[in-house]
């Protein structure tokens, strides 16, 4: 059983081995997100900070379109779904961003989850077929191919940028903080 601290996120193991304690970090960022995201309106999920575009909708979009772009397109070739195969991508390299206050935050908030469901689901089918080292079917331009370990680690760092900036956000908006 997963010890839960005061803010409902699961703890990583203390003595786990490298999977485990990987994992543990990216269920930990994600827990992290989820609870600057909990209970917000959409004029919450929609707040700006000082000079910068971000919002916590906008977040919420782009991790649902990097948790899939990296554990289903890139891990394992799989073209995209809905609703990112229906993009033009050359047209507005930020969509997910910008689109986002056209969302009500439980859209978001669904597509997220749907995100985190596949990319999970991505992960124990590499681990079934080649572990921590299985690389990735979708080659960089210069021809290397991360694997899964890369992957996994590049989300967790990809978590913890985010949520510093969803940190200051929730704090504007309504004075929440914690670490």
């Amino acid at each position: 059983m997963t010890d839960l601290d005061e803010y409902g996120r699961p703890e990583p193991p203390v003595n786990g081995d490298e999977l485990a304690s990987m994992l543990g970090f990216l269920d930990y960022q994600r827990a992290t997100f989820a609870w600057k995201c909990r209970g917000l309106d959409a004029e919450g999920f929609n707040t700006k900070v000082a000079a910068s575009s971000m919002t916590l909708g906008g977040m919420m979009k782009h991790l649902a379109l990097v948790e899939e772009g990296w554990f289903s397109e890139t891990l394992h070739g799989r073209e995209r779904g809905a609703p990112w195969s229906e993009v033009d991508w050359k047209a507005d390299r930020d969509w997910e961003w910008h689109t986002a206050p056209d969302d009500s935050p439980e859209e978001l908030l669904a597509q997220w989850e749907r995100s985190l469901e596949i990319a999970r689901a991505g992960v124990a089918e590499a681990l079934e077929g080649g572990g921590l080292d299985q690389l990735a079917e979708r080659k960089w331009s210069d021809g290397r191919a991360p694997s899964l370990r890369w992957i996994i680690l590049h989300m967790i760092e990809e978590y913890a940028r985010h949520n510093g900036h969803a940190d200051l956000i929730r704090e504007a908006v309504d004075g929440e903080t914690g670490e």
